[in-house]
């Protein structure tokens, strides 16, 4: 992830859209950059996210924020073995995969002609792919969800690691997805599932990464800005 920026429309589309700037990254990279001990070492000092950043792997990982129909919020315990944050809580989430779209090296759109085609399937990708996530780790038909909403951008302080999150509505009601949880192929991320309200996940943020948190704060943004239309 290298930043963004928020474009207008052409013509008759006169709504604005943003448009992620990003690039290719590994493992290895990410590990002997944003997870390493001194990973402060490799920022350079800017206001400008972006610029600040230039040096780290930081892969753009997705969350989303899924509302059961009885008006509860998913939220899944990590497990204790995963590297990343152990026993936190988080939003159903992983990351895009460069894969699905046929991109495998950072050689693959330098001079191409169909960059344009790239760019719509990567969107997509962006899209697809935490749907994916959600079905995988919490157990759900995909046909129960509804078509993500990207509601923006979170950044943890500790090792700038981003995120994207998205809106997603589930047509079924939380015993239901408890239910389905048991069977979860990516089940063995998390320990436990849980479905609360808006006020029991503000207390359980002290135990969130910091982009879960972030992603959060953005939910709730969301939830006003609804309100006032």
């Amino acid at each position: 992830y290298g930043g963004y920026s928020q474009k207008s429309g052409d013509g008759s589309k006169k709504e604005s859209y943003v448009c992620l700037h990003l690039g290719l990254t590994d493992y290895r990279t990410f590990v002997g950059t944003n997870l390493t001990p001194s990973w402060e070492k490799f920022l350079v000092a800017s206001e400008d996210d972006p610029t600040q950043c230039r040096h780290t792997s930081s892969p753009l990982g997705n969350g989303a924020i899924v509302e059961t129909s009885d008006q509860k919020i998913v939220l899944l315990q990590r497990s204790n073995n995963v590297g990343e944050f152990p026993g936190h809580f988080v939003f159903p989430g992983g990351h895009p995969e460069p894969e699905e779209v046929g991109i495998e090296t950072h050689e693959y759109c330098k001079g191409s002609k169909d960059s344009e085609l790239v760019n719509k399937k990567v969107s997509q990708e962006m899209f697809e792919s935490i749907i994916r996530e959600v079905v995988e780790e919490i157990g759900v038909p995909a046909t129960s969800l509804s078509d993500p909403l990207f509601i923006g951008i979170s950044r943890r302080v500790l090792n700038v690691r981003p995120a994207i999150f998205f809106f997603i509505k589930c047509s079924l009601e939380s015993k239901e997805i408890h239910q389905l949880y048991s069977k979860a192929q990516d089940g063995y991320e998390s320990t436990q599932l849980y479905t609360v309200s808006m006020i029991e996940v503000e207390h359980m943020t002290s135990k969130m990464p910091g982009c879960h948190q972030g992603g959060f704060a953005l939910y709730k943004l969301m939830v006003e800005a609804l309100k006032k239309n």
